[in-house]
C-alpha cells in the first residue's frame, strides 16, 4: 500500500487516529499523524538496516532534547563553545569560569557541550543548578565534566548534527572561546546560520583574554581572504563581536535584549515583537535607515499581535513590528535590531 501524509490512507488513518486517541495526551495530533507516517514509510521504502537505525537513534534524541529543555523555555540561555584541552590554571579557564557566574548573575542559564576545559568551568561558574550538558559520544576526551554528572540536564549523543540543533535552536547567545577543530566547526556552523537567515538574529560573540590573538588572526584571514575575493560579504562582519572579558560580553547579550524580544515569520511578513514600544517617528526613521532590506515598495509598520500569532498568549501584550524583508542581508537585519535597542 503506497502511504500519503494527505487523508488518503483509508483504513491506515483510522488506525492512527485510534492509536493516539488510546494513546492519549497527543498535543498537535496532526503533526504526531505525519511522524508515525514517515516512520511507515521509511519501513517501506528502506530495506536495509542502516538508514531506518540513524533515523530512530536521530528522532529518539530529538524527542529527549525537546523533553529535557521543555521546562525551561522561558529562561534565556547561552551556548558557550571552546577548546576541551584548556587546563584549570589557564587565563582562559578563569575566563571561561568568570563568564559562566555572570552569566547565572544576570539570570541566564548555560549551554555547553558537558566535556572538560571551557566546557567545565563555564559549568562550574554557572553552578550545576543552572547549567546544560550536550555531550557527544566520542571514543576520547569528551566524558561528563564533574558538575554534570548526574545533572538532569544533561544529554549525551551520538550525532554530531543533532548535538547542533541543541547548541543553536536553545540558545539566546553563542560565545566562542578559542578552541580545536570541533570550536572551529561550531564558530562556522553559527556564523553560517546566521548569514542565512536559518538562525533567527543572536549575539555571537568571540571572547579571548586581553593579549589573545586567537580570534583577531581569524578575523583577518576572514577579511583578506573571504571578503575581498567576494566570498562573503562585509555586511556579515556585523554578525560577529569581539570583546576580551565577561563583563563586555554578559553587556551586549544584555543590550541585544533590551528592547527586541523575538522574531517569527507570518507568512511573508517578518514579525519582531519588542518588550518596549517605540513611536511612529522612530519607525520612519527605520524606514529611512534600512530601506535597502525591504521588498520593493516594502514597509515597517507598528502592529499589535497578529491573527496568526493568537496561540502565543504569554506574547500577546507586546508590540510588534511587521517589516517587509527581502530575506537577504541578515547583518543589515542585526543592524536594525540593534537600531531598535538604541531608541
Amino acid at each position: 500500500m503506497k502511504l500519503h501524509f494527505t487523508y488518503t490512507n483509508g483504513a491506515v488513518d483510522d488506525a492512527i487516529d485510534h492509536l493516539m486517541d488510546q494513546v492519549g495526551g497527543i498535543a498537535h495530533p496532526d503533526i504526531v499523524r505525519e511522524i508515525i507516517l514517515a516512520g511507515l514509510k521509511a519501513g517501506q521504502e528502506n530495506s536495509g538496516r542502516m538508514d531506518l537505525k540513524l533515523m530512530n537513534t536521530s528522532m529518539k534524541e530529538m524527542r529527549f532534547t525537546a523533553k529535557v529543555f521543555g521546562p525551561y523555555r522561558q529562561v534565556r540561555k547561552v551556548t558557550v563553545f571552546g577548546s576541551a584541552r584548556i587546563k584549570p590554571d589557564a587565563p582562559l579557564y578563569k575566563l571561561a569560569r568568570d563568564l559562566g557566574n555572570q552569566l547565572t548573575r544576570a539570570g541566564f542559564m548555560v549551554i555547553t557541550g558537558g566535556g572538560p576545559g571551557i566546557m567545565q568551568a563555564t559549568n562550574e561558574g554557572a553552578g550545576p543548578e543552572h547549567s546544560f550538558g550536550v555531550n557527544i559520544r566520542l571514543p576520547f576526551e569528551q566524558k561528563p565534566n564533574p558538575v554534570l554528572v548526574g545533572n538532569p540536564r544533561h544529554i549525551t549523543y551520538k550525532y554530531f548534527f543533532n548535538r547542533k540543533v541543541a547548541f543553536l535552536k536553545e540558545a539566546d547567545a553563542v560565545v566562542l572561546f578559542p578552541g580545536g577543530f570541533g570550536t572551529m566547526d561550531e564558530a562556522m556552523e553559527s556564523i553560517t546560520l546566521l548569514q542565512t537567515g536559518k538562525r533567527y538574529p543572536l549575539p555571537l560573540i568571540c571572547i579571548d583574554q586581553p593579549d589573545g590573538t586567537y580570534w583577531e588572526r581569524l578575523c583577518h584571514f576572514l577579511e583578506n581572504e573571504l571578503s575581498r575575493h567576494g566570498y562573503i560579504s562585509h555586511d556579515d562582519f556585523r554578525l560577529i563581536e569581539r570583546v576580551n572579558c565577561p563583563e563586555d560580553a554578559v553587556e551586549k547579550i544584555q543590550a541585544f535584549y533590551s528592547r527586541y524580544h523575538s522574531l517569527r515569520w507570518v507568512g511573508e511578513q517578518m514579525v519582531i515583537r519588542l518588550v518596549s514600544p517605540i513611536s511612529e517617528q522612530q519607525v520612519a526613521l527605520l524606514k529611512k535607515q534600512f530601506g535597502d532590506i525591504l521588498v520593493p515598495g516594502g514597509d515597517i509598520r507598528l502592529s499589535g499581535p497578529l491573527e496568526e500569532e493568537k496561540n502565543e498568549v504569554e506574547l500577546a501584550g507586546m508590540p510588534r513590528l511587521v517589516i517587509d524583508f527581502k530575506k537577504r542581508d541578515f547583518g543589515r537585519l542585526r543592524e536594525l535590531v540593534d537600531a531598535i535597542n538604541a531608541f
